[in-house]
């Protein structure tokens, strides 16, 4: 394992024990998550070794990569992604002029493939080959492996969109810096994460399935997304709900404690719970975070 010793958002090597999570689609291994004293940032510490992170994404169960509907769960979250697939589009077109965008984590690559059908000039990044070589296969897409975030010249695009992507990447700051540099001036990232303040975190605490581990590195919150870019050169103009999300992350949730048959109608309740509580305090269970480069 490998021991994180500064936080990385701030760099304070100050931190407490926040709790301790189950890997529930993979090794069932337990893994800490801790809380920094400086910044109050939340992330998995100890991780697995980079190479062999790849390891806890091996399982039909991880459906983020896969275009596979097997059970009914596997089917909600298929169905809940093309329905999001447009939303996602009119969200970016709104806020974005041109054309040249690229989706980083784009897995098998159906929301390039909308955008690419909607006459967008989409690049992807995926470093699951399988994904990777799906999409290219599937839908002529031009994707390729995460070295060539690297080869991008800079300010290349008018939008980069990361759908639950960024809370896996590591280092953490330095993919943060590499999206700054790569957007145009003016242009704008899209960064959907879980919020680990939305009531459905609260409820099922240590179950939650939006703490995934060791597979989701970093635990976010607003104060510390919004530090986190600004710090980096980005703005954070809006935080807008992804409302579908408490429902699927609780129906997950009520999985892993083992609920069975009353899984369905907890997980129901329990969305609509964190979803009514969000509306006036602005934690939904997972946030999109539009950040502008800002200009110097």
């Amino acid at each position: 394992m490998k021991q994180i010793s500064n936080c990385p958002v701030c760099n304070s090597s100050d931190f407490n024990p926040f709790i301790t999570c189950e890997d529930f689609t993979v090794s069932h291994e337990e893994f800490k998550i801790v809380e920094c004293n400086s910044c109050n940032f939340r992330f998995t510490n100890p991780i697995p070794e980079l190479d062999k992170l790849g390891d806890y994404y091996e399982s039909e169960d991880y459906i983020s990569h896969s275009n596979t509907s097997k059970d009914l769960i596997s089917k909600i979250y298929q169905q809940a992604r093309k329905g999001a697939i447009k939303k996602k589009h009119q969200l970016v077109s709104s806020r974005v002029s041109g054309s040249d965008w690229l989706d980083i984590g784009c897995g098998t690559g159906d929301f390039m493939h909308y955008c690419k059908s909607n006459n967008l000039n989409i690049r992807g990044i995926e470093p699951s080959d399988k994904a990777r070589e799906f999409g290219i296969k599937e839908f002529g897409l031009e994707i390729f492996p995460e070295s060539k975030l690297d080869e991008f010249s800079p300010e290349s695009f008018d939008a980069i969109t990361m759908w639950h992507v960024l809370e896996h990447v590591y280092p953490l700051q330095n993919r943060v810096k590499k999206i700054l540099s790569l957007l145009r001036p003016n242009g704008v990232a899209f960064i959907a994460v879980p919020n680990c303040n939305s009531l459905d975190a609260n409820i099922y605490k240590e179950h939650w399935a939006a703490f995934d581990v060791p597979r989701h590195l970093y635990h976010f919150r607003q104060d510390q997304m919004k530090q986190l870019w600004e710090m980096n050169g980005g703005k954070v103009e809006e935080v807008l709900p992804m409302k579908l999300d408490s429902y699927y992350v609780s129906l997950l949730s009520e999985k892993y404690k083992g609920s069975g048959i009353m899984s369905y109608p907890k997980a129901f309740i329990n969305g609509l719970r964190s979803n009514h509580a969000a509306v006036k305090s602005g934690e939904w269970s997972s946030l999109i975070y539009v950040v502008r480069k800002s200009v110097a």
